[in-house]
């Protein structure tokens, strides 16, 4: 399997800059974001993908949907592959919006408020594990792409990545025992 980190978005650009929380709530792609996700459907065009399994927040979908132009595989909508809500960018969009925006997903399965800004690390960390159980009994994991978050990435790896970053993952394999200690 490979985990994808969604492209730079509005909140990456400036957090970087300044490591102050901007507000900014779902935050779209940057033109450099839009960049990066056509570069990453290129880098992936012909890759043994199948299926694309994407967060619901609006920079993992627009990432998806630039980078599944390229691989015209079917795409899973999963709020267990979603950022833990620690920032305000962390805030997503209704279940009806994101709907009217990517008619061509399916939301149905979500509750309109489908995201927590309340969540803890350890209910992240059980977030991942449901994850990886549920994709460790699925024969096609190795060829599925999950585009998601830092968070979720690190809570699965214990790797911190960058944007449009990609990393393997093998979900039959040993859990890593503290993902958020320090590198």
């Amino acid at each position: 399997m490979i985990l994808l980190r969604h492209a730079q978005s509005l909140f990456n650009v400036t957090y970087a800059k300044t490591r102050i929380d901007p507000g900014i709530e779902d935050p779209q792609l940057t033109d450099l974001g839009h960049e990066q996700a056509r570069a990453m459907a290129e880098r992936l065009r012909g890759a043994p993908i199948r299926r694309v399994i994407t967060s619901p927040y609006t920079r993992a979908l627009q990432t998806t949907q630039i980078v599944n132009a390229a691989l015209g595989v079917p795409v899973t909508v999963e709020r267990l592959v979603s950022e833990r809500g620690a920032f305000v960018c962390d805030v997503g969009t209704a279940r009806d919006e994101l709907a009217a925006r990517w008619p061509d997903f399916d939301f149905s399965h979500l509750d309109n408020r489908w995201w927590r800004q309340d969540e803890t690390e350890n209910e992240l960390l059980d977030r991942c594990r449901i994850f990886r159980a549920a994709m460790a009994r699925e024969a096609e994991w190795p060829n599925v792409l999950v585009i998601t978050h830092w968070g979720f990435i690190r809570g699965l790896t214990g790797v911190t990545v960058s944007n449009a970053e990609t990393i393997g993952f093998d979900p039959t394999a040993s859990p890593v025992d503290n993902p958020f200690a320090k590198d």
